[in-house]
């Protein structure tokens, strides 16, 4: 398929584009989505669907950068923004009825989770399969400076059987920035936004996949 039959927003086909329609959500923080190269082709990878629904919102390909402002585009502290992070967090420990944590460098949850998660002036996600953020991960060593969050969603992904992730707790990049930016930013209405986008796509790719 040509760039010419894709949707220059979404990147999609037309018979799996759904993002006629998107208004952008303006937000305080920003959102910047890393992209593994060889995640770009998947049919139904998220990373510019989601961008598109945030006025504050960057995709970036490729495998490194040497640093935050580099790979941002503008003048940016590490310090300042939190990235999801991919280490062993343990769910279980995570203080109860919270869906975004902060945790500490060792990988805990903060004591102190309102300070931790203070200021911030955006977020991050590493866009890929499993084994290709953890390549982001660390072929980008500013991202140590980062404040780390880790999510305990309250469902499994809307995947399904659609696409096989390493953890039963995985989600796709849309997934994980609606619960991080909704909470983050206390509006539901945002998680509402993505995940309605996303249920049109998979549905569209379902239908495709019958006929």
């Amino acid at each position: 398929m040509t760039e010419a039959e894709l949707c220059p927003r979404c990147g999609k086909p037309a018979a799996l584009c759904v993002c006629d329609g998107i208004a952008p959500i303006n937000t305080k923080l920003h959102l910047l989505i890393l992209q593994h190269p060889q995640e770009q082709d998947v049919e139904l990878g998220t990373a510019r669907l989601t961008a598109l629904h945030f006025k504050k919102a960057s995709v970036k390909v490729g495998l490194s950068w040497p640093s935050l402002a580099k790979a941002l585009g503008e003048p940016a502290d590490p310090k300042r923004w939190a990235v999801l992070y991919l280490g062993s967090a343990q769910p279980a420990k995570f203080p109860p009825g919270r869906t975004v944590v902060a945790l500490t460098k060792k990988g805990e949850p903060a004591p102190d989770q309102d300070e931790a998660l203070k200021n911030l002036q955006g977020v991050i996600v590493l866009d890929g399969t499993w084994a290709q953020a953890k390549t982001l991960w660390w072929r980008n060593a500013w991202l140590l400076k980062a404040r780390r969050i880790a999510l305990k969603p309250n469902r499994p992904s809307r995947y399904g059987n659609l696409r096989r992730e390493a953890r039963k707790e995985a989600l796709s990049s849309l997934e994980a920035s609606a619960l991080l930016m909704s909470t983050l930013e206390n509006d539901p209405a945002i998680a509402d936004a993505l995940h309605a986008s996303f249920e049109k796509l998979l549905t569209r790719f379902r239908q495709q996949k019958a006929g």
